[in-house]
């Protein structure tokens, strides 16, 4: 007789899970995944390279919800950290956005980071050492060149903030993974989102990025927004 058995222990059943990438496993429903319309939106966003071999459909999947939430609003449509425009594409090609009427403004310096807007600590972890060092802003321009309603400011935010007049935003996607211009952008957009409006927050959760939640919570403190926090690493806020 085994030890197990003499104790009266009962072995672990394997356990499946249906969602096991990015950081995530989970054993509920992701039946989104077979939606022919996400799957040919996802396949727009990894067609760019962006996201290189990694798997990243449940972010892509809060990405392309917080979008169509936009869609019912009035107002342009807003990225700050578009690198190859991975979830731009994907967002784009999900709501026929060329059909729609307003505009996607897509801010990066499209070369990588910013070195004077980097904290000390940032510097010193140096979590994407070499990862976005190449220019990759006409690689990006020609991709969306074809859309007439999206727009690509070069640049770092917040330098570039004012450099193009928007009135009202719809949707706002922040993922500059560092501190100091996505809390810069989310205080220039903040006054110009409409009510019903949706932030997402790329990097929240993600281990080195501890400035930036410390910094979003702070930020959703002040004006009494309560951030869900996604176990896919994201935030989002919506606009009262």
């Amino acid at each position: 007789m085994s030890i197990r058995k003499w104790l009266g222990l009962k072995r672990k059943k394997a356990v499946t899970y249906r969602y096991d990438q990015d950081g995530l496993k989970s054993i509920h429903n992701c039946d989104f995944m077979d939606d022919p319309a996400f799957a040919d939106a996802y396949r727009a966003g990894a067609e760019t390279g962006a996201w290189g071999k990694s798997r990243v459909h449940w972010r892509v999947h809060v990405v392309l919800w917080a979008a169509a939430r936009g869609r019912g609003l009035q107002g342009d449509f807003v990225e700050c950290g578009v690198h190859k425009g991975g979830t731009a594409h994907a967002v784009i090609r999900a709501l026929d956005f060329a059909k729609q009427p307003r505009k996607f403004y897509l801010f990066d310096t499209f070369a990588g980071f910013d070195e004077k807007t980097l904290t000390e600590r940032e510097r010193q972890r140096a979590l994407y050492k070499n990862e976005y060092e190449s220019d990759v802003y006409e690689e990006v321009r020609k991709r969306f060149s074809v859309y007439p309603n999206v727009e690509i400011v070069r640049g770092p935010v917040p330098d570039t903030l004012a450099d193009v007049e928007i009135d009202r935003v719809a949707y706002l996607s922040i993922d500059m993974n560092t501190v100091v211009p996505e809390i810069a952008a989310a205080e220039h957009f903040w006054p110009k989102l409409v009510s019903g409006a949706t932030v997402v927050l790329d990097d929240y959760g993600w281990p080195g990025h501890e400035e930036q939640k410390a910094a979003f919570d702070g930020f959703a403190a002040e004006r009494g927004v309560p951030l869900l926090r996604l176990p896919t690493g994201q935030a989002v806020m919506i606009k009262p």
